[in-house]
């Protein structure tokens, strides 16, 4: 779903960093136009690509404490001439996506999630010095005052995304999850008002942390998925990578598998810079 004004923010964004150029040089290549022409195309506007994905394998840890993903090998090249698995995966396990209707009766499962949503500005809250001293820390509006302080207002139709510094436990299954002798999850997360804030007083179309889930560990009533996924935003899991990107500047593109009904499901996390 796109809050108003997306589609045209969006297009202004990728012209703006030379995308439509670019692709209006590569069409020139492909159809063999004089090389002069393909010379004087600009050449794309961002310098690195920052993959923001985990890998995902069964040793992934999860919130459900099961395997994320198995996989079963059917063909074998030596065998039948080519290599198959068959998957069974859960959804929201790996580096991932939550789609509005993970959380809300009638929002937008993954396939209807627009495309032009998926490419968007990122911008990246850095609180991992105070989650060191806080596994529960809740990234919080003044966080966000903080980051605004320094960089400008957030932009129009961005993705904001948490910085803990806990994707680099991911290889630690006890420490990502922190989970307790009682049951209790201790990494951290958004807070609700937060992300009111967020929903309120910014145009912001997702919401992202690099833990297991946007609420933090000891939440019991996942505040901030009940407001956030049923206005129509998604969320980002789990995602890998932020503290090698700027706080500001960046293009995220979502890579989502278009699957009917899908509650959300893996991602590929692509920053430009």
């Amino acid at each position: 779903m796109c809050v108003p004004g997306c589609q045209e923010a969006v297009r202004h964004a990728l012209s703006r960093r030379g995308f439509f150029k670019g692709a209006l040089a590569a069409s020139f290549g492909a159809t063999a136009v004089a090389p002069e022409i393909a010379r004087a195309a600009p050449a794309r506007s961002f310098t690195s690509v920052v993959d923001l994905t985990h890998t995902m394998s069964p040793d992934f840890p999860t919130f459900f404490g099961v395997p994320g993903i198995e996989m079963d090998k059917k063909f074998d090249l030596k065998k039948d001439g080519f290599n198959l698995y068959w998957w069974r995966i859960v959804e929201h396990a790996g580096t991932h996506l939550d789609a509005p209707i993970h959380f809300s009766e009638a929002g937008a499962t993954a396939e209807k999630i627009s495309a032009d949503t998926l490419v968007v500005p990122l911008a990246v809250v850095d609180v991992a010095a105070k989650a060191a001293h806080n596994p529960d820390y809740l990234l919080t509006a003044e966080d966000l005052a903080d980051w605004e302080t320094k960089h400008h207002r957030l932009p129009d139709n961005c993705c904001v995304a948490m910085q803990s510094g806990w994707a680099q436990h991911v290889g630690n299954p006890v420490k990502f999850t922190g989970k307790d002798g009682s049951g209790v999850f201790h990494f951290p997360g958004v807070s609700p008002q937060a992300a009111e804030w967020l929903m309120n007083e910014r145009n912001v179309v997702g919401l992202a942390v690099d833990t297991l889930s946007l609420d933090h560990g000891p939440s019991k009533d996942f505040k901030v998925h009940y407001a956030w996924l049923p206005s129509g935003r998604w969320g980002l899991e789990n995602v890998a990578n932020l503290d090698k990107v700027p706080p500001s500047g960046a293009m995220l593109v979502v890579g989502l598998a278009k699957v009917k009904d899908a509650t959300g499901g893996p991602a590929r996390l692509i920053a430009l810079v």
